[in-house]
């Protein structure tokens, strides 16, 4: 009977989760419905994982406006929750209820808690509780609208968790964003002494705009931590902030021309000048003593890796996230320009601070790679068919080689031996930009064997390796929970051992710190090769491997053929139906490339597990009938059940394959040596019997450049010179070196 009786109580829930008409377009009229809907949700609700499940339910009780409720799932959850900073996880959504749960008009009872809840906080604390104030609305609400456009009549209890989990949000932010702001602000005030308007002239005649954030009633000097960066956001100090609460004089440093300068912007080319001014600058001041450490990612990492070109002065330790570096990484991998930073440009010279509303248009970006590649013009006419002219691009692509031009803006060659200050680099798998980091660490090494450079790496992406929490799932892959670090804290704690004799960070036991996915640990080494106890090395072999796992696939072979023939791929550079080179790890796992056009590559099965430690290298060897190509080789894990895990990439352009800074066109119909090896660090424990899979093709994709091989600069070719097809010879003595750990 009581099994009954919950049936049919579930067939009631899920018999009343239809929202009027009027809600899926009018604001006020869901604001009507959702209470009941959210009530409906929490009756029906399952979900086996607790922590997830509980999060879930909170959200669930905001609607439905039992506050007294959701504060004590709330609690629960954070209970359940490691770190530092777990009891202010979701602080804002606590304020909210309890301001809600108060008497009187609701604005004088949020402003009563925020204030009752921020007094009650450390500094880093509150730090981190003033974060998750800053939304974006507006995206909000387009996501949301979004969700109510494929509302359906027949939705299940899922659907209504999914739609309530967005709206919840949304509807808290649209009523404290208006008073958030100030009330962070204030709070600020009261802890911090705030220059938000610093000029620092240099003796090249620049301007430079700067920001600085230090604790009240602090009278000794104090050690600079230091952000250099051209994401300048009026009135956003958050990054100075973050230096001060942590005992630092916190200061923020803008690209010259950006904020309060007067100077024209100029993106990536004044760093190596300007950023040692403001260093020397920061020496002079009363409050400094004279101690500078500099912290950030991407552009910022790359800021970090251009003050230590010129030496004096230099800062005492650089701790570079992602750090890009100009003409390698991008806005060209391996000498091909890539499409995805397009709009970059235009979203940081477009005026002082930053073009947010042209870089979040998703649909004018996507449009203009699809509607550039069907058009067949060269690349160089991208902005026109944009219909908006890219200043910025336009001058890079005059320097297709990483030439003079791109070799001025960081340390090059012989720069790296007198780089000895301590760096600890910071970077993920599937960073974008790991292949810029991880250069900056190799060429370190290469030009000083007794560099003092720390590397630590994990299962993150771009933004990810950035943070003080990474995504439990990056991209369809759980990371392991050892993989959980904050960011933020491992970089104060090497700026502490650096400048205040603090221990060093613990996870930072040797020169490599990885942690291997899968095995859920963290290795140490003292040098990337020796991360590795073997080198396995595997040839692109023509044989079909026969057996019934292989499907029609080739043999990735541990033998060197005796006699290796070749695979033929002819290509048609003009046809607009079909793209090869389908690299990108989106999804990391399970992934189902397309496999139409190019060649695979399938090992045996591993007879014992088997850890992939490092960047893969190797050696293409192939003939064509044209002058040039350009390359796509990825790595995969299969899984002994069938399903594949996206390991590492190479994207490159043949003719710069030994040297990036000068071309080498190839002869047509002459059997060349293509070798490769800037390619991205991966970590991974493989099962017994898992696989490896390769793939090989010519790349050709709305995404980046098409290569057409007549020699000419690939930016002036267009589609006219595609009649005649690319045909590649693919030899079978082309080879790939694994690092590899049994």
């Amino acid at each position: 009977m009581q099994k009954l009786l919950h049936l049919l109580f579930l067939l009631w829930a899920a018999q009343n989760v239809a929202l009027p008409r009027a809600a899926l377009k009018d604001e006020s009229a869901l604001g009507k419905a959702m209470p009941d809907l959210a009530r409906s949700a929490i009756a029906g609700y399952k979900e086996a994982d607790r922590e997830k499940y509980l999060d879930t339910l909170f959200r669930l009780q905001m609607v439905a406006g039992q506050y007294s409720e959701s504060l004590a799932t709330l609690k629960s959850l954070r209970d359940m929750q490691k770190g530092p900073y777990a009891a202010v996880a979701d602080i804002q959504y606590e304020i909210y209820s309890n301001a809600k749960l108060k008497q009187g008009p609701f604005e004088e009872a949020f402003k009563q808690s925020f204030r009752e809840t921020f007094s009650k906080l450390d500094d880093r604390s509150a730090l981190v509780a003033s974060g998750p104030f800053n939304y974006d609305l507006d995206f909000a609400r387009a996501d949301l609208q979004d969700s109510l456009k494929q509302w359906k009549d027949n939705s299940t209890i899922d659907d209504v968790v999914a739609l309530a989990k967005k709206y919840q949000p949304y509807s808290v932010y649209k009523e404290i964003l208006p008073m958030s702001q100030a009330l962070v602000s204030e709070d600020d005030h009261r802890r911090y002494d705030i220059q938000d308007d610093l000029l620092i002239k240099t003796r090249h005649g620049a301007t430079i705009s700067a920001m600085l954030v230090r604790k009240k009633g602090v009278t000794t000097p104090q050690p600079t931590a230091l952000v250099f960066t051209i994401y300048a956001e009026a009135g956003n100090y958050r990054q100075a902030k973050q230096g001060a609460a942590y005992g630092y004089a916190g200061m923020l440093a803008f690209t010259r021309g950006k904020a309060l300068s007067p100077d024209a912007i100029e993106p990536y080319e004044h760093e190596t000048e300007d950023i040692p001014e403001v260093i020397d600058w920061i020496g002079k001041q009363p409050w400094s003593d004279g101690q500078v450490g500099m912290y950030g990612g991407s552009y910022n990492g790359f800021t970090q890796w251009a003050a230590t070109k010129n030496l004096r002065p230099a800062p005492k330790t650089i701790v570079p996230y992602v750090a890009a570096i100009p003409g390698q990484g991008l806005p060209m991998e391996n000498n091909v320009f890539l499409s995805a930073n397009y709009g970059w440009a235009f979203y940081v010279t477009d005026n002082k601070y930053l073009d947010d509303k042209i870089y979040s248009d998703p649909n004018r970006w996507g449009s203009l790679y699809n509607n550039w590649y069907a058009s067949g013009k060269p690349y160089r006419d991208i902005d026109k068919v944009d219909g908006v002219q890219n200043p910025w691009l336009q001058r890079w692509l005059q320097h297709p080689a990483y030439d003079k031009y791109w070799q001025n803006m960081v340390p090059y060659k012989e720069d790296y031996s007198r780089i000895n200050i301590p760096v600890l680099t910071i970077t993920g798998y599937y960073d974008d930009g790991q292949i810029s980091a991880i250069q900056y660490l190799k060429e370190h090494y290469k030009y000083n064997h007794n560099a003092n450079h720390y590397l630590l790496i994990g299962p993150y992406d771009h933004f990810g390796a950035q943070g003080r929490r990474k995504q439990p799932v990056l991209r369809g892959y759980a990371i392991d929970p050892v993989a959980q670090i904050d960011t933020v804290e491992v970089t104060f704690q090497w700026l502490d051992y650096c400048m205040r004799g603090g221990p060093r960070p613990e996870l930072i036991k040797d020169k490599i710190n990885y942690e291997v996915m899968g095995a859920n640990v963290w290795r140490h080494a003292p040098s990337l090769e020796e991360a590795s106890n073997e080198t396995l090395t595997l040839y692109l072999t023509g044989a079909k491997l026969g057996d019934r796992y292989s499907g029609d696939r080739y043999a990735l072979s541990a033998q060197k053929p005796s006699h290796p023939g070749f695979l033929l791929q002819q290509v048609d550079l003009a046809d607009r139906k079909n793209q090869n080179n389908d690299y990108y790890p989106f999804p990391i796992l399970g992934k189902k490339p397309d496999l139409s056009n190019g060649f695979s590559f399938i090992s045996e099965p591993f007879d014992q597990p088997v850890s992939i430690n490092g960047t893969f290298s190797g050696e293409i060897k192939a003939s064509i009938n044209k002058k040039d190509m350009d390359i796509g080789i990825v790595l995969y894990e299969v899984l002994p059940s069938g399903e594949l895990l996206h390991l590492s990439y190479f994207l490159g352009r043949a003719s710069y394959a030994r040297d990036p800074s000068v071309r080498h066109l190839l002869t047509p119909g002459r059997v060349e040596s293509i070798p490769f090896d800037r390619t991205r660090m991966i970590s991974r424990k493989l099962e017994k019997g898992s696989r490896l899979l390769v793939t090989l093709n010519v790349n050709k994709n709305r995404f980046c450049q098409i290569n057409y091989g007549t020699g000419k600069d690939v930016s002036d070719e267009d589609i006219s010179d595609a009649k005649v097809p690319l045909q590649v010879k693919w030899y079978g003595d082309s080879y790939l070196k694994i690092p590899v750990s049994r």
